[in-house]
């Protein structure tokens, strides 16, 4: 960990340079808390758009040749799913700060290793829960938390893509942890748990389909179509489904539905797109809108994480939710206490 003081601009290295890592890099440039100091890609594609962003970094092309002993502060991981456990872990007992894609790794018992990691260097450790950042998300959550709509007892969440993931490890479950559930569903749940202030939850069960068969416990294949409910405290029932590749005629459909004794909110994509949403509270057939778009806040996590790094980058409670979310991930798919 460099030696800096905490008021001056941290340096961050890119573990994974892909899409996803580039957005991000763009964010944190913009925002100007940070130093963008190292690159690391084993694609030389996506290692080059990246360098064209951060001109000044140090490109690797290889996480194995990372040299010790790196005058960073922290690490922004987003590489694919079965690495993240291993490399979160490597660098916060290297004393760096780590923000990672989610899902922060493939399992409950992977989650709480690498958060007992950050606690015991006192790092911080940020995971990319950025629907939870939007501003549909906030107005949502603020009727819900005033009492405006009173005890909410329902919670109906969807998130449909009409495309599947690119990448080979999607698609294997020792590689990705599941399929669409944890690919799509995590963002839900996470939602669903931080709205409504991350109550207890049980009663949890799920369907899993692939390609239209309904898979069976332990299956060697990734579902591309889920249906779970679950409760929580003290008696909220919460209905998922998420799917890759379905015929939903639109690019996506994304909602989150919040009905209480005195009325709904509800966050919904806009015309199918990824990127706009919209807030409203419901009231019988009536519908005021909160929040609308324009609303640039895919970066909104990783800039959050990387002031508090600035800050002095210390451990923080919140880092316990990503353990909430994964271990209702694990008994959604039926490996209570399995790695």
């Amino acid at each position: 960990m460099s030696s800096r003081t905490a008021a001056s601009r941290p340096r961050l290295g890119f573990l994974g340079t892909g899409w996803i890592g580039r957005h991000r890099l763009q964010a944190l440039q913009q925002d100007g808390t940070a130093e963008v100091a190292l690159l690391c890609d084993s694609d030389p594609a996506s290692l080059d758009a990246a360098a064209a962003l951060a001109p000044g970094a140090r490109t690797l092309p290889d996480p194995a040749d990372l040299p010790a002993g790196l005058a960073l502060d922290g690490l922004v991981i987003a590489t694919p799913s079965a690495l993240h456990a291993a490399q979160a872990r490597a660098a916060l007992e290297a004393g760096l700060a780590v923000f990672c894609q989610k899902p922060l790794t493939r399992s409950a018992s992977e989650t709480r290793a690498v958060i007992e990691a950050a606690r015991r260097a006192d790092r911080r450790l940020g995971v990319d829960l950025c629907y939870r950042h939007t501003a549909a998300a906030r107005a949502v959550a603020r009727q819900v938390r005033s009492g405006a709509l009173g005890e909410v007892y329902a919670i109906d969440l969807v998130f449909h893509n009409a495309y599947g993931p690119d990448k080979a490890w999607f698609r294997d479950p020792a590689l990705s942890g599941g399929g669409c559930l944890i690919d799509l569903g995590t963002h839900l749940v996470d939602l669903a748990l931080w709205v409504m202030d991350f109550p207890a939850a049980d009663e949890a069960s799920a369907r899993l389909y692939a390609r239209g068969r309904r898979l069976g416990p332990a299956p060697d294949e990734v579902e591309d179509h889920a249906l779970a409910q679950f409760t929580l405290a003290p008696g909220t029932s919460v209905r998922l489904a998420c799917s890759w590749n379905l015929s939903a005629g639109r690019d996506a459909v994304i909602e989150a539905h919040f009905h209480g004794t005195r009325g709904s909110a509800r966050l919904a994509n806009v015309d199918g797109s990824f990127y706009d949403f919209v807030a409203e509270r419901c009231h019988g057939t009536r519908a005021e809108r909160l929040a609308e778009p324009p609303d640039d806040w895919g970066g909104r996590a990783a800039v959050r994480w990387a002031r508090a790094v600035a800050a002095g980058g210390h451990f923080d409670d919140e880092a316990w939710q990503a353990l909430r979310v994964a271990e209702l991930l694990d008994q959604l798919y039926g490996r209570h206490g399995r790695p």
